[in-house]
């Protein structure tokens, strides 16, 4: 009995999250549930959507997320801003659903060392997304794109595979994923791609980098070579090395501008809207706060040099390490902390974060996968 009642709850019970997130008005944020069906349970899926002003109907994109180290229940709900400012320039409404077992969505993710099956699984998901998108009054039923960030790149080229209706095109960044404690992984991925490209018509957009810490350019380029095998109609943006870590590109500000002409164009190919609208102004990006520079203080990794705060602050950190990029912690001398990862300005929202236990002035002790406490000497 104990066995099925913790059975249930793992399947489920959605975690409870430690930070509640503010809705981003300015982007016309809301966070819906969609309903998953199967053949005894319906499986509730945490969705976040963002739309333009009016009652539509509306193009729609769907953005697909990556998969955290550590438990997926943990993982954060997926604010794709900065993208979903893109498409809403150009008049889409995005929709943004965590997968099953992960955030607050239902039911559990199923692991396991069989990367194909696993992506198939994951786009399960993905066309409970649509079926339900299709049922709306606002929505467009063929402009569809589906987009898709590392294992959410993977779950994309998967879903593909299911030939859905009204979709135009398949957009892949940095997709796949990483089963090191498995056999032959990274043969499996690039099988895995080629099994789907055999099995899809949709035209599909990928970018890669060079120094990517999840996947090396023989993994990649393999994963390439047998999905154009395959008979796929694909097109590569191989970029070269970005920043510290090519597998950020899509949630930094600076990979948009590698990408956003690129899918502009993909967009115009497959026969998608693909100008800026009369709301575009609207939509477009306040200034950041910018980051300070990076100093010689500590590892970004290491915890224990964290200044000032208590244990749980250094508890906080350690679950902060684990977020997406772009991301930001912030301490005060007082022992305030508080972070944020995503879109819309993170630093600035990290010291906001901060400044709500109203213990002293708070200021930025990391910044993306730099410390840039003032304390320490500027690195070189």
């Amino acid at each position: 009995m104990r066995a099925l009642f913790a059975l249930l709850l793992a399947l489920f019970i959605a975690p409870l999250h430690a930070q509640t997130l503010q809705l981003d008005n300015l982007l016309n944020e809301s966070v819906v549930t969609i309903p998953k069906k199967g053949a005894l349970f319906t499986i509730d899926l945490e969705t976040t959507l963002y739309k333009p002003e009016g009652d539509g109907p509306f193009p729609v994109v769907v953005i697909n997320h990556g998969k955290a180290d550590g438990n997926p229940r943990f993982q954060g709900r997926y604010r794709p801003g900065r993208a979903a400012r893109y498409f809403l320039q150009r008049g889409y409404a995005v929709v943004v659903p965590m997968r099953q077992g992960f955030s607050k969505s239902g039911g559990s993710y199923i692991a396991g060392c069989h990367v194909e099956s696993n992506g198939r699984l994951q786009a399960e998901d993905v066309k409970a997304a649509l079926d339900w998108v299709r049922e709306q009054p606002w929505a467009i039923k063929d402009q569809l794109l589906v987009v898709g960030q590392s294992h959410g790149g993977w779950t994309t080229l998967a879903f593909g595979a299911l030939k859905y209706p009204g979709v135009k095109g398949l957009v892949n960044f940095a997709g796949g994923l990483r089963q090191e404690g498995c056999f032959q992984w990274k043969e499996q991925l690039a099988n895995g791609a080629g099994d789907y490209a055999k099995e899809t018509t949709l035209p599909s957009l990928w970018f890669y980098g060079d120094n990517d810490s999840y996947w090396d350019v023989p993994t990649w380029q393999a994963m390439a070579d047998k999905y154009k095998a395959g008979g796929a109609n694909m097109r590569l943006v191989a970029f070269g090395s970005f920043g510290t870590d090519a597998h950020g590109l899509f949630n930094s500000q600076a990979g948009a501008k590698i990408w956003e002409p690129e899918v502009t164009k993909f967009l115009q190919q497959v026969g998608l809207p693909f100008e800026t609208t009369a709301v575009a102004v609207k939509f477009a990006a306040k200034p950041a706060t910018p980051a300070p520079p990076a100093t010689n203080f500590a590892s970004v990794l290491d915890e224990t040099k964290l200044p000032h705060v208590k244990e749980s602050g250094r508890e906080g950190y350690k679950s902060y390490l684990g977020r997406e990029m772009p991301r930001a912690f912030a301490i005060s001398e007082q022992g305030a902390w508080g972070w944020a990862n995503g879109d819309g300005d993170p630093l600035q929202r990290a010291l906001d974060n901060c400044a709500r236990q109203h213990k002293g002035e708070c200021k930025l002790y990391s910044v993306d996968d730099k410390v840039v406490w003032p304390e320490g000497k500027v690195a070189q």
